[in-house]
């Protein structure tokens, strides 16, 4: 067999691209015709498959299956669609291939069915006033939709508005916009309004517009400047922080930018400060206010020289111009104004126990308002204590009563009183005046003994001395240092007593000579260093004891007499001692009642119409031995007007010493009623009697009141045996009822 060279495609089956223009309008139009010489015509059948075809967009495209012709059936748009690419078939009546599958590629022809479009339809610029030519704001371009590679989409651009003075130009390939001309000014055109065309086929096509906007920036190339020169104002007296008024100014710049903000300056005319002014930022005036109250009498107007500029500094190309200056004049108003306390508070000094009637101090205030004719009076608005009075014309401040020291109405020994002074005016004005009296004191009080007696052992050394005391009522300087020493008037005590300082307020009395036991008076002489002097000889009660070896009392009871003396060593002993003795002294009492207490039962339960109280008995009373068991005289209880409250108060018989200041005597109650109050009472008089032992007990206890509704107790009067009743349970109710149970238990 001979080699098969390369097989050869017959030219008929082979299709060159076809072009086809867009919008044709001719529909259905002829494209071509292919055919196959593998059979005769009419026996090959044709197809074509592919976009157009029976791919989206389907039916463009058609064939007719027995000649082969290719046909148009719709507008072609290159903008959606630039070529289709279609495979042809042909197979012979059986559906036998009888050629490969070839290529049918349809290109669309553009036309210039498009206008130009720019990206968006107004273009925002901003460029400063004053910039040079040849500045660049923007560029406003456009596109085409058409075949960029014909000259469907080559586009030129143009202005065709832009106002008077052609300040801009447009690059025509570009479409950049910039300035063509110097004298951009924002004061004369703010903004700019081009209006910017593009067009294609080179400019010869077809065309669309647009619109570019420039706004020039602001610059500080305008100071600001007054409306007039000169501005007038009024203000009242004594206001101060209040507005007078404004001046204003006019600026070319950009209201609200810094270049347009003014700021204000007094230059002349208020050497004192008592004006100020601030800019308004909303409306750039100046706004003039009183810094300083100002007073109509002392000066009455104000000639203000005031300048303005702006708070940038202008530019450099800016116009020169002078600085903006204004007067304002400001007069003051003459109101009422308050009088006034020149010297407030005013402090004076009165002495104390000053008689009333006695002149404190004049307390005037003045009026500021001396162009007018007004009165003032006075009055007092506060005097806590009604110790003044005062002359409501003059101001005089006068005593009328006595001023008393201490007081709860001074405040650091001061007493304050206020004085309101008013005008005559319409309306009145007041003010307030404080008036601080001091109360001097008074050296009218001599220092008194504390204590007025004590125990002192009677052997010179460490046990004979006794730590003594003063008080004064009086405040420093006239109280301490106290001075003690034995009277004058007695020179012998010299011999067996001395008194030396302790400290500013106390001495020690010391023994000098061994003494017998017993009672002793001193009379002493205190002193306090007041001016002048104030002295008193006051009588010291001395108990001498024995001494022990180590100095101290060995007599128990008569040194529990001194609890009301200073305080010492050997004291706190003597104490410890009385203590014990007293426990003994009470088991002896308790042992003595014990033997009586069948007797003393049967008066318990005996039931007698008589008052109740008569039959009370002292058995709680531990210390003061049988001398206290005597009952007391029950008509001062239940007649108490028949005792006169001077009467003579009752003397202990078992105090060892009488006081050399006697107590004043206990007042009874005008009525039965206030049982607890005359016992309270009677408690203080026995606790404060310094001349007898602390005994722990009221003087008397067994007042119960008029017509007592006590009921005899139904376990006493139930029986009347011993062996009827059990007592046992009253050990358990405590110390208050240990002697009862003592007695029935």
């Amino acid at each position: 067999r001979q080699h098969e060279g390369p097989r050869r495609v017959k030219r008929a089956w082979v299709i060159p691209p076809i072009s086809v223009s867009e919008n044709h309008k001719r529909i259905p139009h002829l494209l071509v015709q292919i055919k196959s010489d593998k059979q005769l015509p009419g026996g090959v059948i044709y197809s074509i498959k592919g976009p157009g075809v029976d791919e989206e967009p389907v039916g463009i495209f058609s064939i007719d299956k027995f000649s082969g012709k290719v046909f148009l059936n719709a507008m072609l748009d290159r903008e959606e669609n630039d070529r289709f690419r279609l495979r042809a078939f042909a197979l012979d009546l059986g559906g036998v291939t009888l050629e490969d599958p070839t290529d049918l590629e349809i290109i669309v022809v553009d036309q210039n069915d498009n206008r130009p479009l720019f990206r968006q339809d107004v273009f925002t610029g901003h460029v400063v006033e004053g910039a040079e030519p040849g500045t660049c704001v923007m560029t406003a371009d456009a596109t085409d939709a058409d075949d960029p590679d014909t000259d469907n989409a080559v586009l030129r651009y143009s202005l065709l508005q832009q106002g008077a003075g052609g300040m801009f130009s447009i690059n025509s390939t570009t479409g950049e916009i910039c300035t063509a001309r110097p004298g951009l000014d924002r004061e004369l055109v703010g903004v700019y309004n081009l209006t910017v065309q593009a067009a294609d086929m080179s400019g010869d096509g077809l065309t669309t517009t647009a619109t570019a906007v420039i706004y020039l920036e602001d610059i500080n190339d305008n100071p600001p400047e007054f409306t007039k020169e000169e501005f007038s104002m009024e203000v009242e007296e004594q206001a101060a922080g209040v507005d007078v008024g404004r001046v204003f100014v006019h600026d070319k710049d950009l209201a609200g930018s810094p270049n347009w903000l003014a700021k204000f300056t007094i230059l002349e005319g208020d050497p004192e400060g008592s004006f100020a002014i601030r800019t308004d930022p909303y409306t750039n005036d100046g706004v003039i206010s009183v810094a300083k109250p100002l007073d109509h009498e002392v000066r009455d107007r104000f000639e203000l020289t005031v300048s303005v500029q702006n708070e940038g500094p202008l530019e450099p190309t800016a116009p020169a111009s002078p600085r903006a200056l204004a007067t304002v004049r400001v007069r003051v108003q003459d109101v009422n104004e308050a009088p006034i306390f020149r010297e407030n508070p005013r402090r004076v000094t009165v002495l104390e126990g000053a008689p009333p009637g006695t002149s404190v101090t004049t307390f005037t205030a003045s009026d500021p308002d001396t162009h007018q004719f007004q009165t003032l009076t006075y009055a007092l608005l506060y005097d806590p204590a009604d110790w003044l009075q005062l002359d409501p014309h003059s101001g005089t401040v006068r005593t009328k009563r006595e001023l008393l020291h201490p007081s709860a109405f001074l405040q650091g020994g001061r007493y304050i009183a206020l004085v309101l002074a008013r005008d005559d005016a319409e309306p009145p004005l007041s003010a307030t005046g404080t008036l601080s009296i001091e109360i001097l004191e008074v050296n009218d009080h001599p220092p008194l003994l504390q204590p007025t007696a004590g125990v002192i052992c009677g052997r010179p050394g460490r046990g004979g001395k006794l730590l003594l005391g003063a008080t004064d009522d009086d405040r420093p300087p006239h109280g301490a240092p106290f001075h003690f020493q034995l009277s004058p008037q007695h020179p012998q005590l010299a011999r067996n007593w001395s008194i030396t300082r302790f400290n500013v307020t106390h001495a020690v009395l010391a023994v000098l000579v061994p003494l017998p036991q017993g009672p002793y008076s001193l009379p002493l002489l205190l002193r306090d260093s007041g001016t002048p002097h104030q002295e008193q000889q006051q009588l010291l009660n001395i108990s001498v004891c024995h001494c022990g070896r180590e100095g101290t009392c060995e007599d128990g009871a008569l040194a529990a007499a001194s609890t009301g003396a200073g305080i010492t060593l050997e004291a706190l002993v003597i104490i410890l001692g009385s203590t014990i003795l007293l426990l003994v002294l009470v088991g002896l009492g308790a042992a003595r009642v014990r033997r009586h207490r069948q007797a003393l039962r049967k008066g318990l339960l005996q039931r007698s119409q008589d008052d109740m109280r008569d039959n009370i008995l002292n058995y709680d009373e531990q210390g003061g031995g049988e001398e206290d068991q005597d009952a007391y005289d029950i008509n001062q209880l239940r007649h108490p007007e028949l005792f006169s409250p001077r009467a003579k108060a009752p003397v202990r018989r078992d105090a060892p010493l009488s006081s050399a200041t006697p107590l004043a005597p206990r007042k009874l109650r005008s009525g039965p009623s206030d049982i607890e109050d005359f016992i309270n009472e009677g408690l203080e008089a026995a606790d404060s009697d310094p001349s007898v032992p602390p005994y722990d007990t009221a003087l008397i206890y067994d007042y119960e009141g008029s017509g007592s509704v006590a009921s005899p107790l139904s376990s006493i009067v139930s029986s009347l045996t011993d062996e009827d009743q059990d007592y046992d349970y009253l050990s358990e109710w405590g110390p208050r009822f240990r002697r009862l149970a003592d007695l029935y238990g």
